[in-house]
């Protein structure tokens, strides 16, 4: 497998603690780090993600916002052939 080389700064507890686990469980500094990343992955890949609260605050807002001055309006309806036109245009504009 090949390596990539990182360059991190630690505290000098963090240093001294990865010094001793390394000594400890026989293995170099840089295979206790792949180690802890290894273990912290496999616990993230096991918790459900974390719903960004402060995004649908925002948008509950901004909704409520809308409702009071009282727009209203048709749901914006489009298809798949306009929507590419649109951007061909965009994208293939003589002008820039």
């Amino acid at each position: 497998m090949a390596k990539i080389r990182k360059q991190i700064y630690l505290e000098k507890k963090q240093n001294q603690q990865l010094k001793r686990l390394a000594e400890r469980r026989g293995v170099s500094e840089a295979e206790v780090i792949r180690q802890a990343i290894e273990h912290e992955a496999a616990a993230a890949a096991n918790q459900p993600l974390a719903p960004n609260l402060g995004a649908l605050a925002e948008f509950v807002e901004a909704a409520r916002a809308r409702r009071q001055l009282g727009i209203v309006g048709e749901p914006y309806k489009w298809n798949r052939e306009e929507l590419y036109a649109e951007r061909e245009d965009r994208y293939f504009r003589k002008d820039r």
